[in-house]
This record gives structure tokens, C-alpha cells and sequence, in this order.
């Protein structure tokens, strides 16, 4: 046993996972890699990429934990839904696993020399421990030391190596263009076309393929969120997963803050190839055990590069982000492979890097801001970020746009759109009911912090432009109608005459939910005078 080499740090990792109360059994992903060994033709050469907080190193612990003899994970299993098949006992603990976590660096690390000697030192120690009689020194290549293992020993030696976190170092200042072909060129000498390779089983998020300029790489087949099926129930949860862990969480938790809506208003949007919804597992995880709806996402490294590049690109990003920010998507051709150039120079290539990364998500040639939680980051880049321009300015007007609503100013409010529309770009020339929708979102921006604030919502005998639903069921509701060449009042009657309202008033007989004023806006644009008016009507 060591440190890479038939470890205990994967089964122990996982051995917590499972103890966790909202643990979820994934075993089943078995099925797919046993294969290899039981008779079914495939390739060996596995690469799974995901965007951080997927699951994908509690997939690598739990694929270690189980093949791996560095521990007896008996104990872990035998609970699981693996221990149901036949050939559970013949691969428990009986390979040789190589597991390398591929995010951990020296102390004080500041070169690529000091990243990989220490992987390659740590991996020739192990199996100089391991295998004492093949004579391994310090000297030789970790292909040449595995080869001479399985040239030298009596039993037929091999490994299965399961690679956390392939593309980490790629994110690091101090790695240059250079240190990364010799990386490609280790991990290519290491894994392509030797024999002592039972599997290989590769985690990451950027696309592995587009790394290698030649061939060192193409024994992998690639299973991205985007383009393949396969293996993707096994990151991130599904809604039935979902469905029973709210269930779990309803359970065990007194008085229950969070409604299952809520979980998929803030982390649902992903989806598989197939169109299977996703959502982000660690955020589902936090909020069910904090009892609290919130944003669990972290940003960093690649996340900032990523911001630092539509700040230089502005002028091509900027209306189709006030579009996405607005509930909108927009149409993008997503290029996996672009995400693997920091120097993204076009529209296509930022967006294509931000589904790789997690921040927007891709259907059907179109992009768009998944769900709540990555709304937020997106509404404090509006809302900070002075380079927008006019989207800027309109996110910061969207706290004065509802103290008008709530105070019933119709004139300051027509005030702040004829502000929008005088911007004179291109988003804002109504030409669709989608760029007037956008500015609407826009301009009631910071309402998102007090109200959940729902689109083309079924109420009373039709579907309301807006509803807003205050989170503190005390306050004011606002139900908001849009016209085109008409009149504020026409779409304060559109509400009556469909009972919108009905949305707050509760079922027959039963006290409302909601007991705040109900507020009907109406907002009107004349395309001939490029005017807008407004009115409000407290209903009854």
C-alpha cells in the first residue's frame, strides 16, 4: 500500500460519503465498467468532463474504493446496489488501483517542475514498496518501472488508474504553454498503448481531446454533459433523486423551510444529451442541510478569467447577457473545445466556455442562465459592472423602479423606461416582444431579492406577463401585463377580466396565503412615438 499506489484515502473519503444523510447510491454506474472485465468489448479509456461540483472525484472515490485492495470496503458495499450482481465478490478489492488526485500541489509550488516531480517521486515510491523485487529506482520513467513490473513478476500484474481532476495545473499562472505539451506528452507515455492498463478512468472539467495537438490522447473516449448520454445519470442528480432526498429531508427536519419548488428554481437547469433534468448535487446537498435556499456556488480561477474576458469583449456579449439575465436564451453554437483557449476573442467561444465551466447551460443551439443560483452571480456582475454600459445603468435603476411600483408612481416609472429606451441600442428597439420583455426584467433586477418573479404564469383563464410572488407573504403582490400599441388601461383590464388575482386569493373558503395589497401594473409602448405610460390599480 502507499500513497497513490492500493491507497486508503478513496475508500475512506467515500466510506464518509455514504454516511451522509443525503448520501445518494450510485453504484449502478458499475454496470458500465465492469464490462471490461466480464466479457463485453470496449475501450479502457475513459474521460469524464463536468463542470465543478458534479460529483465527479465522489464518483473517483467511490470507483477506487471498490476495485482497490489498499482497504476492505466490504462494510461500504454490501449495502449498495452493486452487491446485488454477480460478479460483485470477483472485483471487490482485487485490483491494483493507482489513484492520483491531480489537484494537490507541493508545499510552496511554483513550476511545473515542482508539480510533477512530486506526482512522478510519490508513484515510484509506491511501487518500489510494493514490488520490491522488480528493483525500481528512483531514476527510471513511471512507464518504464510499471513495465518492468509486469515484465518481471511471476502473476500477471496490472493496474487500474483512476485520475482525478486531469486539467487542474492548466488553470495555474505559473504553467506555461510548453509545460503543458510535456504534460500531455507524461500522461500520453504513461496510459496510451501499455499493456499494464486494465483501465483508465480520467476526470476533468475542459475537454481532454482538444488538448493534444497530434494523437497522444485519442485513446480516450470523451462522455461531456453536452454531447454524450452515456454515464450521465451518474453526475448530478436527477429529479427522482432529487425527489427522494426532499422526501428524506421533510423526514427528518421539524419545521421545513424549503418546498421542492424551491430546490429546482435554485439548482435545477442542467440537462443530459437525452434532455434528462440535473441539478447542481452540492448545492442540493448544502441547502437541504442547512434548511436554506442560498447561493452555495464558489468563484474562482477560471470562473474571474472567464468575466476579465466579456469585459473585453463587451461590445458583442453585453445584449445577448441582458437577454439571458432577463430569463432569456439566446442562440449560441456551442464549442466544447473553446474553453481550452484563455485567449477567447468571440461571442461563441465565451459562451462555449461558460457551459463547459457550469455558468450557462445549452438546448437546442440556444445558451442560457440555468437556474437561480447562477442567476445571482450574473445580476451582481450587472450590478457592478460599469463596462455594460446601459445594463449597468438599468440594473441600477431597478431599486428605484419598485419603490415607484410600491409607492404607485406611474409617471417615475414611465420615466425610468423612457431612460431605457434612450439608450438607443439595439436591444431596446422593440422589434420583438422579447427585447421589451428584457427590459422589463431589467429594470425590476434588485425585485428578485424580495419577490420570486414568474413569466407567462398560468392565472385565473390565462397566462400574466409577469407575477410577482413577495417572499414575505405580508407584502405586496404585483401582477404586471405588457401592451404593444395600447394602453396601460387596456392591460389592467386584461387582469381583471382573467382573474389573475386568483393566484393570491387563496381556494374558496380558506384564508389567502398572501395578505398584502395586490397591485395591477399595466405598461404600455407606442412603437410610433417611442413613448411608454404606466399605470397602477390596487384590485380588490
Amino acid at each position: 500500500m502507499g500513497i497513490y499506489l492500493n491507497g486508503k484515502r478513496a475508500s475512506l473519503l467515500y466510506r464518509k460519503e455514504t454516511k451522509a444523510a443525503y448520501f445518494v447510491d450510485k453504484s449502478k454506474m458499475f454496470d458500465e465498467l465492469i464490462g471490461f472485465w466480464e466479457g463485453k468489448e470496449g475501450n479502457p479509456y475513459i474521460c469524464i468532463t463536468r463542470p465543478r461540483r458534479f460529483g465527479k472525484t465522489v464518483m473517483a472515490n467511490m470507483i477506487a474504493s471498490y476495485l482497490g485492495k489498499g482497504s476492505d470496503s466490504r462494510d461500504i458495499f454490501d449495502s449498495l446496489t452493486i452487491s446485488a450482481r454477480g460478479w460483485y465478490e470477483k472485483h471487490l478489492n482485487k485490483h491494483n488501483v493507482i489513484y492520483i488526485s491531480f489537484n494537490e500541489l507541493p508545499d510552496q509550488c511554483d513550476s511545473y517542475e515542482q508539480y510533477i516531480s512530486r506526482i512522478k517521486k510519490t508513484l515510484l515510491n509506491d511501487l518500489a514498496k510494493e514490488f520490491p523485487d522488480a528493483e525500481i529506482d528512483c531514476t527510471m520513467a513511471v512507464w518504464d518501472a510499471l513495465n518492468h513490473i509486469l515484465e518481471f513478476q511471476e502473476e500477471d500484474v496490472r493496474f487500474v488508474f483512476v485520475l482525478d481532476e486531469w486539467d487542474f495545473i492548466f488553470h495555474k499562472d505559473f504553467v506555461t504553454e510548453g509545460d503543458k505539451r510535456k504534460y500531455i506528452s507524461f500522461l500520453s507515455n504513461l496510459l496510451k498503448d501499455q499493456p499494464y492498463v486494465e483501465l483508465a478512468y480520467m476526470t476533468g472539467i475542459l475537454p481532454i481531446a482538444k488538448y493534444s495537438s497530434g494523437s497522444e490522447l485519442n485513446m480516450f473516449l470523451e462522455y461531456t454533459m453536452v454531447a454524450e448520454e452515456k454515464y450521465s445519470e451518474y453526475f448530478g442528480f436527477t429529479e427522482t433523486e432529487t425527489d427522494e432526498l426532499y422526501a428524506r429531508y421533510v423526514r427528518s427536519v421539524k419545521n421545513p423551510r424549503i418546498s421542492r419548488e424551491g430546490l429546482r428554481i435554485w439548482y435545477d437547469g442542467y440537462h443530459t444529451r437525452s434532455g434528462k433534468r440535473v441539478y447542481n448535487p452540492r448545492s442540493v446537498v448544502a441547502a437541504l442541510t442547512n434548511d436554506n435556499l442560498g447561493n452555495y456556488w464558489t468563484s474562482s480561477g477560471p470562473y474571474d478569467e472567464i468575466f476579465y474576458y466579456i469585459k473585453k469583449n463587451i461590445d458583442d456579449v453585453r445584449d445577448a447577457l441582458a437577454l439571458m439575465v432577463s430569463g432569456e436564451s439566446v442562440p449560441a453554437r456551442v464549442r466544447e473545445y473553446a474553453a481550452v483557449s484563455m485567449n477567447l476573442t468571440t461571442k461563441e467561444e465565451i459562451f462555449s466556455a461558460m457551459v463547459v465551466y457550469g455558468f450557462l447551460t445549452s438546448e437546442n443551439g440556444e445558451v442560457f442562465i440555468p437556474n437561480k443560483e447562477l442567476m445571482a452571480k450574473f445580476e451582481d456582475m450587472l450590478l457592478k459592472e460599469q463596462s455594460l454600459g446601459y445594463v449597468y445603468r438599468l440594473a441600477r435603476e431597478s431599486d428605484r423602479m419598485l419603490r415607484a411600483t410600491l409607492a404607485e408612481d406611474a409617471e417615475t416609472m414611465a420615466r425610468i423606461l423612457e431612460y431605457a429606451h434612450n439608450t438607443e441600442t439595439p436591444l431596446l428597439d422593440y422589434s420583438h416582444e422579447t427585447e421589451l420583455t428584457a427590459v422589463v426584467n431589467l429594470v425590476y433586477l434588485s425585485a428578485r431579492d424580495a419577490y420570486r418573479i414568474e413569466r407567462e404564469d398560468k392565472a385565473g383563464v390565462g397566462f400574466v406577463d409577469f407575477i410577482f410572488y413577495p417572499r414575505d407573504k405580508r407584502e405586496d403582490c404585483i401582477i404586471l401585463e405588457l401592451k404593444v400599441n395600447d394602453t396601460p388601461e387596456a392591460a389592467i383590464q386584461q387582469i381583471k377580466d382573467k382573474g389573475y388575482a386568483l393566484k393570491f386569493r387563496g381556494k374558496l373558503g380558506e384564508a389567502p396565503e398572501y395578505t398584502g395589497r395586490i397591485l395591477a401594473v399595466g405598461i404600455a409602448y407606442d412603437k410610433g412615438s417611442k413613448g411608454h405610460r404606466c399605470k397602477i390599480e390596487i384590485l380588490e
